[in-house]
């Protein structure tokens, strides 16, 4: 079993609101950031690339294709339908 390195952040307020020092491995690129709470802590994910991890990631299980053969298109008889 492998041991997970854990880093730390700064808090401190700003105004009324609480805020995160992120180290700089852990910077984000952009302005925002999407905020989630999961169980006691926060996830923290980058807002404007959604759409890129989700494709990046989904290529990641077995047997997903984002392209794929659909075959000939089929005639269908809609009757009374």
């Amino acid at each position: 079993m492998t041991s997970a390195k854990y880093d730390t952040a700064k808090l401190f307020l700003t105004g009324r609101s609480q805020a995160v020092r992120l180290p700089r491995e852990y910077r984000f690129e952009g302005e925002e950031v999407i905020i989630k709470r999961v169980g006691d802590g926060v996830l923290l994910l980058p807002r404007n690339n959604g759409w890129k991890n989700l494709l990046s990631s989904l290529e990641k299980f077995d047997g997903f294709q984002i392209e794929r053969d659909q075959g000939e298109q089929q005639e269908r008889d809609w009757g009374d339908f």
